[in-house]
């Protein structure tokens, strides 16, 4: 009976994983125009002023427009996007690189739930870990949810370790997240479409970012990081 149970979760967990996801890959351009429109959506929070600086001297940013998290007790997530990377002394971005990210999760939850995220990577030991094949959240690299609120500058200034600080937007609500064990892949299939040829992480990321499909992306990272106080 204990095994039989241990199915049926296992299998509703996975039906309500394949439910709550897309049927087919999000395009290098919806990926894009979803990302704009998170970011725009952030701009406008109050507390976004505390991103906006971490933002304004980081190396990176990854942005997933939907993180799909589903499950009954066993459960995971998945999610689409994409990274560019930042030079703040020059102010430029290169990329887009885009990316996967997937990751199981075991507890007190149940449903379906979709979430927008922003990955803000602060140093180059933390960018140096995306231009692989794949990279582990907490595990390669100390992940932490990104500082909010009127005391966040005093309680976290002073100890800004973490190689990335995570943001996420769900139902209106803009709050940090933690990601412990989330694992970020490239996606081979998005960067041979948007590039027109087999590129590595490393490659994208080299170059600059002048394409004009990515430039109403690289206006709203501007827009956000002019918050910065």
């Amino acid at each position: 009976m204990k095994r039989l149970a241990s199915i049926l979760i296992l299998s509703l967990g996975l039906f309500l994983m394949r439910g709550a996801l897309p049927a087919h890959a999000t395009t290098p351009e919806e990926r894009i125009s979803g990302s704009v429109k998170v970011l725009r959506e952030m701009t406008q929070q109050q507390d976004v002023e505390h991103m906006a600086r971490l933002l304004s001297n980081a190396r990176g940013v990854a942005v997933f427009p939907n993180v799909y998290k589903a499950g009954l007790v066993l459960g995971g997530r998945y999610g689409e996007g994409l990274l560019v990377k930042y030079d703040p002394k020059m102010k430029r971005w290169y990329g887009p690189n885009f990316i996967t990210i997937a990751g199981a999760s075991w507890g007190l939850q149940i449903g379906v739930q979709s979430t927008a995220l922003v990955l803000v990577i602060t140093n180059d030991r933390g960018m140096e870990g995306f231009v692989g094949n794949k990279v582990t959240l907490g595990g390669d690299f100390a992940v932490a949810a990104g500082p909010m609120g009127r005391s966040a500058q005093a309680a976290t200034d002073e100890k800004l370790q973490a190689s990335i600080y995570s943001y996420s937007m769900s139902k209106g609500l803009f709050a940090g997240l933690s990601l412990e064990g989330a694992a970020v892949s490239v996606d081979e299939n998005a960067n041979t479409v948007y590039w027109g040829s087999s590129l590595s992480a490393r490659q994208a990321l080299g170059k600059s970012a002048q394409s004009p499909k990515i430039q109403p992306l690289l206006k709203e990272l501007n827009a956000l990081i002019r918050k910065a106080k």
